[in-house]
């Protein structure tokens, strides 16, 4: 990954610093609440390409035109599966919770692959946080991959996996307070190749998670059933994951193409945070990509 960044812009100094070695990093000398200009966002979307999930500490708490004002810099909203009573707009989830346990997040997931185009990332920021607890680990699914034996990886190429809303609603009645058994007729099971390549960089990705993956195409149920909870376990490992522990003000802006995250759910007091996902597209898997451009 890449070292410590120092970029002066009109000014301003916009520093971003490595979390770890594998995912993450710190971005300071920005103000999101205020409209950023081209170099600032140049500058942005080039750190997520490198370390997937920017970490903006101490931000303002942000209205939610600001929120979403900073989230279509980067592209349209994707609207939330569902809403919460303090959701103001369409666009913003506000996830308000006490005992989140078994609630749909804490385990590790990208976000929505149950969906044709699952989103391209999320920008999250901490509103009311616990006394202690509630922090959100990520990890990278491109270091993930890489851990594979070369073997394995040529192995699951060529695989595409069934994901479907239903597994959800198979395990939790509701995320967040709110029900999605509503939203099953609108979103059947969708195939995704099992290792997705980045539209951006190139780079090959694990594409497969507990919340949302099903069943590998073209395997037996119990090949399937070993394979999965096999890659599942595989993400777990410390040296591809971050872990933030949040601050009231704090925004996180991860690549959910990228990445997977779990929200520690060790807490029992009120902890709020206000949410907007960026549309994403289609992902393809090495089989798929076409021209010269190298892909690892």
């Amino acid at each position: 990954m890449g070292v410590f960044l120092d970029v002066r812009l009109a000014g301003k100094q916009v520093l971003i610093e490595p979390v770890t070695a594998a995912v993450g990093a710190d971005v300071t000398g920005v103000d999101l609440s205020q409209p950023l200009d081209l170099e600032t966002l140049a500058t942005i979307r080039a750190a997520l390409r490198e370390h997937f999930v920017l970490f903006f500490r101490n931000q303002p708490l942000l209205s939610v035109d600001e929120h979403v004002r900073f989230a279509n810099y980067f592209g349209e909203i994707d609207m939330p599966l569902f809403r919460t009573k303090l959701s103001e707009r369409p666009e913003v989830l506000m996830l308000d919770q006490v005992a989140p346990k078994g609630e749909g997040a804490d385990s590790w997931h990208a976000d929505a692959t149950y969906m044709e185009t699952p989103p391209m990332g999320a920008i999250l920021q901490a509103r009311i946080m616990p006394h202690v607890g509630g922090d959100t680990c990520f990890a990278s699914m491109s270091a993930a991959y890489n851990a594979l034996s070369p073997a394995m990886q040529s192995f699951l190429d060529g695989l595409t996996a069934t994901n479907s809303l239903e597994l959800m609603v198979e395990r939790t009645k509701h995320v967040a307070g709110a029900s999605v058994r509503d939203s099953l007729s609108q979103w059947p099971p969708v195939s995704h190749p099992v290792v997705r390549v980045h539209p951006e960089t190139g780079t090959k990705m694990l594409n497969v998670n507990a919340n949302w993956t099903a069943s590998i195409d073209g395997l037996t149920q119990t090949e399937s059933d070993m394979l999965l909870r096999f890659l599942n376990r595989h993400v777990n490992s410390p040296e591809f994951q971050v872990r933030l522990h949040w601050k009231v003000g704090d925004v996180a802006f991860w690549d959910n193409r990228a990445l997977q995250h779990y929200a520690v759910a060790d807490y029992t007091s009120r902890r709020v945070m206000q949410r907007v996902s960026i549309a994403g597209d289609k992902p393809v898997g090495p089989s798929n990509v076409s021209g010269n451009r190298a892909v690892s």
